[in-house]
């Protein structure tokens, strides 16, 4: 397996994984808060028990602070993958695990039982964590750019880069509350929609998420990003929340429904 295709080496990660974590805090909130919306109520209260006292929402950024946990480190590669064309090619991913590998494993584990109390929250807690990863674009990544961190560019004036760009400053520049933004994006979903997403194979996930790469990159030569990227990006950044979301309220209702 090849350990260099997305980042050289653990410390370059865990150097960038500050500016830039996996759909940010509100990202994470957001997905949380709607595949919540989405459970059937029994479903619900056994995923709370397993997490307490955290929430859905509040439990997918957890993965992203243990970060600063050195007892974790072997968790580090978990959260993307590398995808050329949007298909899951084992031997270029990294050796210590990648994004579709654990969601895989962590879904089998906590499905078979036989967990401690403590195994089993960290363990959902970092599937609930990866299944919105996987669905922000740049999570899998194309093996040459670390996953958009090698890209830099100012969005209205303020250095950044591109993956930070998708992870936070898309969605925090609507200015709109996790709860807010939330309500707005459940109010789409509709049952055929429901349907789609969920019939799909974690395969497709890939192939959606490599869809978009013209979408993400497509950047001027400034590199100066505002409102024109802003305004093309909106309707793919909030079809890959709702997306997550669905298919995060699929993936609690197969465990533990």
């Amino acid at each position: 397996m090849n350990t260099s295709r997305f980042l050289p080496t653990f410390l370059l990660f865990f150097a960038i994984s500050f500016e830039s974590l996996a759909w940010g805090q509100l990202g994470h909130y957001i997905i949380g808060y709607m595949a919540e919306k989405q459970l059937k109520k029994s479903t619900k209260k056994k995923v709370e028990a397993v997490i307490f006292p955290m929430s859905i929402g509040r439990s997918g950024t957890w993965m992203d602070e243990i970060r600063s946990d050195s007892a974790y480190d072997y968790a580090i590669t978990w959260h993307y993958l590398t995808s050329k064309n949007g298909e899951y090619n084992p031997d270029i991913q990294e050796e210590t695990g990648d994004a579709f590998e654990a969601i895989k494993r962590l879904k089998s584990e906590l499905k078979r039982g036989g967990l401690s109390a403590i195994e089993e929250a960290e363990k959902l807690k970092m599937l609930i964590h990866l299944v919105e990863d996987i669905h922000q674009p740049l999570h899998v990544g194309t093996g040459e750019d670390l996953g958009g961190n090698d890209v830099r560019i100012e969005f209205f004036n303020r250095s950044t880069n591109l993956h930070a760009l998708w992870d936070t400053g898309l969605i925090e520049r609507k200015n709109m509350s996790y709860t807010e933004l939330g309500d707005e994006l459940f109010r789409r979903i509709t049952p055929e929609m429901q349907k789609r997403y969920k019939s799909a194979r974690m395969e497709d996930w890939l192939k959606e998420a490599v869809s978009a790469r013209p979408l993400v990159y497509n950047l001027p030569d400034s590199k100066r990003v505002s409102w024109i990227y802003m305004y093309k990006a909106n309707d793919t950044l909030e079809e890959r929340l709702v997306a997550a979301s669905i298919r995060l309220a699929q993936v609690l209702e197969e465990i533990y429904g």
